[in-house]
């Protein structure tokens, strides 16, 4: 794959967040000694400079169709990021601690758009067992997206819209100046975002209509 250099120096030095940076101890080669880089991981590219000023990177690993694990090496906190083939290299990095190493390792197994396709493939899956009809066949099995042989489990109650109830009053409302529409049938989930915002905004101004004539009561 053909990459521009400018653009990749472009990228790597702008000023948008990064999805993690600092500095890692990189083995030169087979037999080399490590040297002290300072890496910067931007979505599926892990760009390395000699100091967090430097203008332009190193070099730049491409983080697809790779796997990151730990790994016994002359370093502590030492980690591997290898790539499939036989003429594929690897790359021995090392951390400054271990919080530093766990937090590299799980960020550089999520950079890949691999694992981004899990996610939405599970959260797709996810949302079609919500709505009405799309759950036959009993309860939907969750993916769990593998980073290097450890299971991101995704919780599906993140996505379930809560089910809102109507507070009790104190006396009856008076017949509102417009007709309200009526509640909405079935699940919430199943419902327009527009009958749903017209639906809680009247009742809503309705109740505030009532707290202030309860107010202007003597």
């Amino acid at each position: 794959m053909k990459l521009n250099e400018r653009s990749l120096a472009f990228y790597a030095t702008c000023d948008a967040p990064v999805d993690n940076a600092g500095f890692l101890y990189k083995k030169g080669g087979r037999h080399a000694a490590y040297h002290r880089r300072w890496f910067v991981l931007r979505g599926n590219m892990l760009f390395y400079f000699e100091e967090p000023g430097s203008r332009e990177p190193v070099g730049v690993i491409i983080l697809e169709g790779c796997t990151v694990e730990l790994v016994e090496a002359a370093e502590e906190f030492a980690f591997a990021v290898r790539f499939a083939g036989a003429r594929a290299r690897t790359y021995v990095l090392a951390a400054e601690s271990q919080a530093a190493m766990e937090g590299w390792v799980k960020a550089l197994s999520r950079a890949s758009f691999d694992y981004l396709r899990l996610v939405v493939r599970e959260l797709e899956q996810q949302l079609a067992s919500m709505r009405p009809g799309g759950n036959v066949g009993g309860p939907a099995q969750p993916l769990r997206p593998k980073e290097n042989g450890c299971c991101a489990v995704w919780s599906a109650e993140s996505l379930v819209i809560p089910r809102t109830t109507r507070p009790p009053l104190e006396r009856p409302l008076p017949p509102p100046r417009h007709r309200r529409p009526s509640a909405p049938n079935g699940p919430l989930d199943s419902v327009p975002f527009t009958e749903l915002h017209e639906w809680y905004g009247q009742e809503i101004q309705a109740l505030k209509s009532q707290w202030l004539r309860s107010r202007a009561q003597p």
